[in-house]
């Protein structure tokens, strides 16, 4: 059961029904890394995808069960923890033409809004920086439950999903195919495995 519903009038999701689960999940978090991935597709000479993820990362959660509208995000990823399963395709991502990550060693996203949008579905908007360049993204999410662990842990599940065009943040690097197109997309799909613990 999610912790949100629409009523069945169809009113608005700021009218949305709330669940009597709720109040255990409202509070600060501190996202695991150790259970979470940070992970991008990007199409590769326009017939495949290449997958990769961020190994380091750190984040925190507000959650507001009563207002979902006062939750918030925060996520701060090393660029140099970028993990393609290609030791020379890695470093070509931390190179100038792409990450730059000397001198752009973090990742940032900041929420600013956020809604829920019936069921176990929330969205939420905020801003994200790459290469000095700071942009608007909307990230869907999927409630997946609470629980506490063996270890006396409350934590809070989501998958999230996002799509960019990182021409946008500057990432303009390609290379054109014989046959036409280009060897990397410009739209990048983003996937968020959350696992964020209650703090104490």
């Amino acid at each position: 059961m999610g912790i949100f519903s629409r009523k069945d009038t169809g009113e608005s999701t700021a009218d949305a029904t709330v669940t009597p689960d709720l109040a255990a999940v409202t509070g600060d978090y501190s996202i695991d890394p150790a259970h979470s991935t940070i992970g991008f597709v990007a199409r590769h000479a326009m017939v495949t995808n290449v997958k990769g993820k961020f190994n380091d990362f750190t984040g925190s959660l507000h959650l507001d069960g009563t207002d979902p509208s006062r939750s918030t995000a925060s996520l701060d990823v090393k660029m140099e923890s970028i993990d393609t399963g290609s030791a020379d395709r890695d470093g070509h991502l931390k190179s100038a033409d792409f990450f730059k990550t000397d001198e752009f060693p973090a990742m940032t996203f900041r929420s600013t809004s956020a809604e829920a949008l019936g069921g176990d579905d929330y969205r939420i908007t905020g801003d994200l920086s790459i290469l000095g360049v700071t942009k608007p993204i909307t990230i869907d999410l999927e409630f997946n439950g609470s629980a506490k662990d063996p270890f006396g842990n409350e934590r809070a599940g989501f998958e999230g999903k996002a799509e960019i065009l990182r021409s946008e943040w500057g990432l303009t690097w390609n290379a054109a195919l014989e046959t036409g197109g280009v060897l990397v997309s410009d739209k990048i799909k983003l996937n968020f495995d959350i696992s964020a613990i209650k703090n104490a």
